[in-house]
């Protein structure tokens, strides 16, 4: 699940911190109405995740286990910035990391490829360790974004084409290969 709109808006929020909004909160309920149920709560440690994550777990008493490594992609400079912004002063290096963002990292930023080995390793070990369980992973737009581009067997320039919207559910499976798919 992806974490609903925040306080201080669009932009590439990336390792910023900013909590949810009312409009996130009713977002992310909307998203899990007449889902689940669920064995296990995962979360992100960004508060636009882990308030919504400990607000559940609370209400179907469930421990929420946090992990750092299904953080968002961080963007280095270009964080609390919007792609209009960026355009201003780094047109060029926006239309490159739009292009394929793993040829290109933003000035200061996470690497695209690194990224993807953290989140990968995270999910290797959440289905190691909760083989056989429901799992709610709460998360960001770059996570899901990555974890639908495997499922969906999308080339790594098409990783930025993925719609992930606030509050968004989507339903994956880890197979035994540890090879992701989506689930209607």
């Amino acid at each position: 699940m992806r974490h609903g709109a925040t306080e201080l808006g669009g932009g590439l929020r990336g390792s910023l911190d900013d909590a949810l909004t009312e409009q996130g909160w009713a977002q992310m309920h909307a998203g899990i109405a007449g889902a689940g149920p669920w064995d296990v709560l995962v979360t992100s440690p960004l508060q636009r995740c882990a308030r919504f994550a400990e607000t559940l777990g609370s209400r179907l008493g469930l421990t929420v286990q946090c992990e750092a490594d299904v953080q968002e992609l961080h963007f280095g400079a270009w964080e609390g910035r919007s792609a209009a912004q960026i355009m201003q002063t780094d047109a060029d290096g926006l239309g490159r990391f739009w292009a394929d963002p793993y040829a290109f990292t933003p000035p200061d930023g996470e690497p695209v490829l690194a990224f993807d080995q953290r989140v990968s390793r995270a999910i290797e070990t959440l289905a190691r360790q909760h083989a056989g369980k429901r799992v709610l992973l709460v998360t960001h737009g770059g996570v899901m974004r990555l974890l639908l581009a495997r499922a969906r067997g999308l080339p790594r320039e098409q990783l930025l084409q993925v719609e992930v919207r606030h509050g968004a559910l989507v339903h994956l499976a880890v197979g035994d290969d540890g090879q992701l798919r989506e689930v209607s």
